[in-house]
């Protein structure tokens, strides 16, 4: 009795030990999974960040290539990996006033999902059926496709209308300068060309729920990468018609939509109150920002939010006006909104802080 007890008690240490162990392995896994997109040699990046041997990491490697989660390419030497398709799926729908996007949703698109974590899960419910309706309303199309990609580590989803193309939509619905200005006016968010019928909340948090979310319509290309206020606009030498959205998020994200919602909105009702605008997307070519009216062009629309963030990563300078306009004059006839620069170099710091000094020297009190 006592050895069969000593037995147990030598047991339990092995078997925690190869729990340790399988867990360590789940973990370089995942970790390969996540990152072998962005590094060809996937295995020097897991061996260096576990601190285990080359060849143990090749050893996970094949592993995953015989589980089906990766496909090799190339010779032995100079092998690299890929992420391999788990399940593919695509279909085209007519558009029309039978066509229902909470139906496509419940009906094809989350079946074809699967087993996803459910915060997942919610985040590609909102982001889906926001697309689909914004192109069944407004892109005029006759016919949308939706392909569906699923990899051991993300899953991407892409739609594409025939319909005249949602920036030049925007363009010729407010009277805007080009595709590029549409665009700008879109990051800002809170931006529709049917107020009776939409809050023009949908882009702008689509793209922030997601790890990636671009748009390709016309001469432009969008795209705003999570974790990153930026934006980032693209022109193409050859324009297209229709729309094309872009959308991709990591299987197991531990993302909500609930923690995206809040970092833009207040109060228990949600209200969308604030809005990163990334001055970048207000620059045209080589021209530098130094006008009023450029500031003006930035401006348009953001007292429609109590908190407004202007990022000026990307931006080396500005104008005396273009700051003045936006950081005196503006700010001083709404005094009820936050104002705050982002991401600022020291000169245009060094140029914010100028007409704010300006503007103390004009108030009441003042020497």
């Amino acid at each position: 009795m006592e050895s069969a007890k000593t037995d147990v008690m030598a047991a339990r240490p092995l078997a925690n030990r190869r729990g340790r162990v399988r867990a360590r392995g789940e973990e370089i896994r995942k970790f390969i999974l996540l990152n072998v997109e962005k590094h060809p040699d996937i295995s020097h990046l897991a061996a260096t960040h576990f601190n285990v041997s080359r060849q143990a990491a090749n050893k996970h490697l094949k592993k995953l290539v015989v589980e089906g989660a990766l496909l090799p390419e190339g010779m032995t030497r100079y092998r690299t990996y890929k992420l391999a398709a788990l399940l593919e799926w695509r279909r085209i729908y007519p558009i029309g006033p039978d066509l229902q996007e909470d139906q496509v949703w419940a009906r094809d698109i989350a079946p074809v999902l699967g087993n996803l974590p459910q915060n997942v899960m919610d985040i590609w419910h909102f982001c889906i059926t926001e697309m689909l309706n914004n192109a069944l309303d407004h892109s005029g199309g006759k016919e949308i496709y939706v392909k569906v990609g699923k990899t051991a580590a993300n899953t991407q989803i892409m739609l594409d209308d025939d319909g005249v193309g949602i920036f030049r939509k925007i363009q010729s619905s407010l009277n805007l300068l080009d595709e590029r200005h549409a665009i700008l006016e879109l990051a800002k968010g809170k931006l529709t060309t049917d107020p009776k019928g939409h809050t023009g909340q949908g882009i702008f948090f689509t793209s922030r729920l997601l790890d990636s979310f671009d748009i390709l319509s016309g001469g432009c290309f969008f795209t705003h990468t999570f974790g990153s206020d930026e934006d980032w606009i693209l022109e193409r030498p050859i324009s297209s018609d229709g729309t094309a959205v872009f959308m991709k998020l990591n299987n197991h994200s531990a993302r909500t939509d609930k923690q995206i919602f809040e970092q833009y909105s207040s109060g228990d009702d949600y209200g969308f109150t604030k809005t990163v605008v990334p001055v970048r997307l207000a620059q045209y070519g080589e021209d530098k920002l130094i006008s009023r009216s450029q500031a003006k062009r930035l401006l348009a629309r953001v007292d429609l939010f109590k908190t407004v963030l202007f990022d000026f990563r990307g931006v080396e300078t500005i104008g005396q006006a273009f700051a003045d306009e936006i950081f005196r004059v503006f700010a001083r006839s709404h005094p009820q909104m936050e104002i705050t620069p982002i991401n600022a170099s020291s000169q245009v710091q060094q140029m914010i802080n100028s007409t704010r000094t300006a503007w103390a020297a004009e108030l009441p009190g003042s020497i």
